[in-house]
């Protein structure tokens, strides 16, 4: 039957109309099987679907595979690195298996550590959207709309795990086509050191520099990265439960949330997810906890690439002509903020940014010049040690506490004398 002049885009003569086009059509589909076939209690994120929308974001933009010279380019590459490191650093190498990785690769291989940090906000978010859109908490009209839900209610947490699902994938996306390589953005996001030839392009763009150096340094950058979070155990644990403390402060804005869902067509499935995406709707409590934890989190972030980039910065010296140049590029890129910076803000509720890279380089640097290679890394060896973000301000006085770095009063057999200075405080372990 032929249909009416102007009745195409009628939603009463064709229900498909609310779709747009078939592409946009078939996007709604996929995503909605990817949501029924989440498995039952596999956590608050569809995480299937997150790699799914990741991937198709990549792949739109154009995500060629890996050639052959590209991959043998980088693994050459990471591994002279490696082994200038060695003149630079004490830690042993991180390397084991160094690979090139696409833009798809690069999501696939570190979704696991994004479960890790995404997940506890998750939670909470679904939980929200759940009890928001039964009614929970709001107000005449938000009740009112819950009430045209009513027939759906049991799908809701799917579907707001559906939606944060969605809101993981599209930020995943947009930061898969600018990240460098597993480490670049601060944590340790695989424990396989890789670097993805688009990322390095990206890099490279406008910088009037070969590109070897460029590969080379950036090489050096992800091999001290590995060197430090494979052989300090500690590290890891530190960041992510900084994270994880952080995250516990963050709530869902109902109010914002229920101002969303005011006049909400709940047959457009695309109105639906945009104004659940939940990046607006992140509301931090500002405890005195939570700014703890993000101080302590901004301060270790600060450290780490400090140390990495007076590491590669010495192990760079006299090899790579451009290491000046390209050590302030990467500063500025890291303190300025970011595609990383902002997506792990919509990701987690905070901005994943070292606000002190200088101070902390400054510090390393002057532990190195009074103690040597081998005392400046030797800090990394208990958490204990670790300079706090009040020595930042004046690195020479960390530098000088040396009594604060002395664990021998731990070790040495107790004769029940201590000599003056030699750590008898009474509050040392053993101390009566």
């Amino acid at each position: 039957m032929t249909d009416l002049p102007g009745r195409e885009n009628d939603p009463n003569e064709n229900p498909f109309a609310m779709f747009g086009d078939p592409e946009q059509m078939a996007a709604a589909m996929r995503q909605f099987a990817d949501m029924l076939s989440a498995p039952a209690g596999s956590g608050p994120v569809n995480w299937d679907m997150a790699k799914n929308i990741a991937r198709h974001a990549v792949v739109a933009e154009g995500d060629p595979s890996v050639m052959e010279g590209e991959r043998r380019e980088i693994v050459d590459a990471l591994r002279l690195a490696d082994l200038w490191l060695n003149e630079a650093t004490e830690l042993p190498s991180g390397l084991t298996s160094p690979e090139a990785w696409s833009r798809s690769e690069w999501i696939e291989k570190t979704v696991p550590v994004w479960r890790r940090l995404c997940d506890p906000i998750a939670e909470r978010m679904v939980e929200t959207m759940g009890g928001t859109l039964g009614g929970a908490g709001l107000g005449p009209e938000g009740q009112a709309m819950a009430a045209q839900l009513g027939p759906l209610m049991g799908m809701m947490r799917q579907m707001g795990g559906m939606m944060v699902g969605s809101q993981i994938g599209q930020a995943l996306g947009t930061l898969a086509p600018e990240v460098i390589g597993s480490a670049d953005i601060g944590l340790p996001l695989s424990d396989t050191a890789a670097l993805l030839p688009g990322g390095i392009a990206a890099f490279s763009h406008g910088l009037e520099i070969p590109s070897e150096e460029i590969r080379l340094y950036l090489a050096l950058r992800e091999a001290a990265h590995h060197r430090l979070f494979q052989h300090v155990p500690w590290l890891r644990t530190q960041l992510f439960g900084a994270v994880e403390e952080y995250a516990k402060g963050i709530s869902v804005d109902t109010s914002a949330l229920e101002e969303q869902i005011r006049g909400l067509d709940i047959n457009n499935l695309e109105q639906i997810q945009e104004a659940l995406s939940g990046g607006a709707l992140l509301k931090p409590e500002e405890t005195e906890r939570q700014k703890a934890a993000l101080a302590r989190l901004e301060t270790i972030l600060a450290l780490v690439e400090g140390w990495v980039g007076t590491v590669v910065d010495a192990a760079a010296e006299g090899k790579l002509p451009s290491v000046a140049a390209l050590s302030e590029t990467v500063r500025r890129r890291r303190a300025t903020g970011g595609p990383a910076e902002r997506t792990f803000a919509t990701l987690v509720g905070l901005e994943l940014r070292p606000r002190r890279l200088r101070e902390a380089a400054a510090l390393w640097q002057a532990l190195a010049a009074d103690r040597g290679i081998d005392g400046r890394d030797a800090v990394w060896s208990h958490p204990d040690l670790m300079p706090r973000a009040e020595d930042l301000d004046d690195p020479q006085a960390f530098v000088r506490g040396e009594a604060r770095l002395d664990l021998s009063a731990f070790e040495k057999p107790e004769t029940g004398e201590d000599k003056p200075g030699e750590g008898g405080s009474p509050d040392k372990p053993g101390d009566a």
